[in-house]
């Protein structure tokens, strides 16, 4: 029985991931700080619900008190909840508003990998896949006619950028674990007001990919669903 924790996982991306896992056999636990929402997707896929706000060190802490009193370890670890905010621009954002970004993006998966990490460190095959994204890219978002190159908000990149990077030193920390990161791609989901061109099928790909390597498989990485992102 393999045990997945996807976080931000009521809808969209999340939610695709789940069914998809399920679909293979995980046992997936559906991580959402809106418990309305996540236990009817729960209940809609035949998953476990579990409540979890990534930005908030005690919401955390008893999801991972939860997981390791009802299984006792974590085989992978699906970083996916995250946000677009603030749509500020560079001239007037302010640190206090790029701090809901980085709260959401980029300390939500510190302050989950950390409580988490005893009970992926109990797995046999532990995996954490980080939910980061195109235009986290700097090749991509600096080359003219990418879909990432239109994007000027400067604080959902920057975030990405610092995700992905995360995900580099703890794959290179974190001995027998694989961390990697997923670029799903300009997908149609509510979180771009569904413009994206691919289908939330495809745009998992990368995500279950990763979260079902073999313990041979690449850590450090940065995939989306054909191959390997330039940084």
């Amino acid at each position: 029985m393999t045990i997945t924790l996807i976080t931000g996982a009521n809808k969209g991306l999340g939610r695709e991931t789940a069914r998809r896992l399920l679909s293979i056999g995980h046992t997936v636990l559906v991580g959402a700080r809106d418990v309305e929402r996540g236990q009817r997707t729960a209940d809609e896929l035949g998953a476990v619900f579990v409540e979890l706000d990534p930005t908030s060190d005690a919401s955390v802490a008893a999801a991972a008190d939860r997981v390791r009193n009802e299984y006792g370890l974590l085989d992978v670890l699906v970083n996916n909840a995250g946000t677009a905010e603030p749509r500020v621009a560079a001239a007037d954002l302010t640190a206090d508003e790029a701090m809901q970004g980085f709260d959401v993006n980029v300390f939500g998966p510190i302050r989950v990998m950390h409580a988490f990490l005893p009970l992926l460190r109990a797995s046999d095959n532990p995996r954490i896949v980080n939910v980061s994204s195109g235009v986290g890219s700097f090749t991509r978002i600096l080359t003219p006619g990418t879909a990432e190159n239109v994007v000027t908000l400067p604080v959902y990149p920057a975030t990405k950028a610092a995700l992905t990077m995360l995900t580099v030193q703890y794959a290179r920390a974190l001995e027998g674990i694989l961390v990697n990161a997923a670029d799903p791609g300009f997908t149609g989901t509510d979180f771009n007001n569904n413009r994206g061109t691919q289908t939330v099928t495809e745009g998992t790909d990368a995500i279950v990919r990763l979260a079902t390597l073999p313990k041979e498989g690449p850590t450090g990485t940065f995939q989306d669903r054909h191959g390997t992102v330039p940084w």
